[in-house]
């Protein structure tokens, strides 16, 4: 079933997004040589309390952590713990937020000190791909074309776009309808109308697209163990141009 949200709900929407913003903020400024994932886990956490809302994910399916940190080729849904990050990885954050009953969700991928050319690629296209994606997340446009939008622009260098793992619409739930894949075929899928809330997320690897999932029962790797990048943003459908509700301007202004 498909929930569109009144003007109402999209307010609060907004407001957790704005939390989860600020959260992905404060995390940049940690992501460096040394700290472990547990302890940007512990970081995001207290924030989240702190402003009066509660961790998506944690407690989901029984997911222990308030972030997905997903390292080099994990793609997503990696478990914090103790390792220390070292120049040259890739870190993706994934975080929810929830509150006054209402979720947001957005993901980044940081890179630790320098890293390769090939790498900084990688995060560049696929942050780009994700701002295409949103363009076509207009009433009238139909699923399958935000899904052509990202695959089009990411395979032009490339790169692989996993098809086991999908954005989807938000709001009450995490998850709610449709899902939203990071490929597809234009004019294809539901047609798109106007409060329509919904995480869109590319995850693009450097290699293939295929994945494997780890014997945590999470982690989502790539098969030939090559980076991997993913971003999100949570956005409303609207007529002529999308509503981008979380930013990640308090990450790149740090």
């Amino acid at each position: 079933m498909i929930v569109y949200k009144t003007e109402e709900e999209i307010e609060l929407i907004r407001l957790s997004a704005n939390i989860l913003s600020q959260v992905h903020g404060v995390l940049a400024k940690h992501v460096t040589e040394g700290v472990t994932t547990l302890e940007l886990d512990a970081i995001a956490e207290e924030f989240i309390n702190d402003h009066g809302a509660t961790p998506s994910f944690k407690g989901y399916n029984g997911f222990k952590n308030s972030l997905c940190i997903s390292l080099n080729s994990a793609v997503v849904h990696g478990i914090p713990n103790a390792y220390q990050l070292k120049p040259g990885d890739v870190v993706s954050i994934d975080c929810g937020v929830f509150y006054k009953g209402y979720h947001s969700d957005s993901a980044y991928t940081h890179g630790v000190g320098e890293v390769s050319p090939e790498v900084a690629s990688l995060l560049l296209h696929t942050k780009e791909s994700l701002y295409k994606g949103i363009e076509q997340a207009v009433v009238g446009s139909r699923i399958g074309d935000i899904g052509y939008a990202i695959q089009s622009h990411v395979e032009q260098y490339g790169y692989g776009v996993v098809r086991e793992l999908v954005g989807h619409g938000l709001g009450k739930s995490l998850h709610e309808s449709p899902e939203v894949p990071n490929y597809g075929k234009r004019g294809q899928g539901m047609k798109l109308q106007d409060g329509l809330v919904l995480a869109i997320e590319p995850m693009v690897n450097l290699g293939s697209r295929h994945v494997v999932q780890e014997e945590d029962g999470w982690t989502i790797r790539t098969r030939d163990k090559k980076p991997s990048a993913h971003f999100e943003h949570t956005v409303v459908v609207r007529k002529g141009q999308a509503e981008i509700l979380t930013t990640f301007d308090y990450i790149e202004k740090h």
